[in-house]
């Protein structure tokens, strides 16, 4: 991390309406949309990156993601197969809390870390949003996904029935 430490200024990431966040560098490019963004030829003068997908609320979470891990403590990696299904016996309890958010909010940190390109992040919320929908039924999966059934009763029993072995 000796390149992250030698980088200097901040940059201004800007939120899907307009507010203004801003970041040191070396924390923005944990971001790799931000990474390539930045152009090294503005050494005086702190470059605006917009970022028109990401909203305020949630591009406040992500800086404070980023920053903890930066400047904190980077979080264990996440590795498959898990360890286990609890979160915060696979990584730091810092980073257990931080998805330990409303469905809503964990759904667009997860959006917003693949479109930022944050692997760490992305890893973790889809971690957390695979703890969250573990052992719930087909239906109620498809309303926290908001997914239309599109399987007539007649076809969703032979689809029962055919997979009868996957059952416990």
């Amino acid at each position: 991390m000796a390149a992250a430490q030698e980088e200097s200024g901040n940059v201004i990431l800007v939120s899907k309406e307009g507010e203004s966040f801003t970041v040191p560098i070396a924390v923005a490019k944990m971001s790799k949309l931000v990474e390539i963004t930045i152009d090294g030829e503005s050494d005086d003068e702190t470059q605006e990156i917009p970022l028109p997908n990401v909203k305020a609320s949630i591009l406040g979470k992500v800086i404070e993601y980023c920053t903890h891990y930066i400047t904190v403590e980077p979080m264990t990696p996440i590795t498959t197969p898990l360890k286990s299904p609890k979160i915060e016996e696979v990584v730091q309890q810092w980073y257990a809390d931080f998805v330990k958010v409303d469905q809503t909010i964990l759904f667009e940190l997860v959006t917003s870390a693949n479109f930022m390109d944050i692997k760490p992040l992305l890893d973790l919320t889809c971690f957390a949003v695979a703890v969250f929908i573990k052992g719930k039924s087909a239906d109620e999966i498809r309303k926290i996904f908001n997914i239309s059934n599109d399987f007539t009763p007649d076809e969703e029993a032979q689809v029962r029935e055919e997979n009868k072995w996957c059952e416990n």
